[in-house]
């Protein structure tokens, strides 16, 4: 299984954002940011497909497939 956590921290350290500039890009709040991080909770497809929008990079990057 994939630690979509940790990918999703690697993706954000690479652009050196803050989890809360992060969350303010996604307009979420920075508490629920830190959950998907942690692997408390998944985010839901359309935060999936945000992510992958900010980052340039494919889903199957996300999921740890490339």
């Amino acid at each position: 299984m994939i630690d979509l956590g940790q990918k999703l921290k690697e993706l954000r350290l690479s652009e050196s954002l803050t989890q809360q500039q992060l969350a303010d890009k996604l307009q979420i709040s920075r508490v629920n940011y830190t959950r998907y991080e942690t692997n408390a909770v998944r985010p839901d497809y359309e935060l999936l497909i945000k992510l992958a929008d900010f980052y340039d990079v494919s889903l199957d990057e996300i999921f740890g497939r490339r």
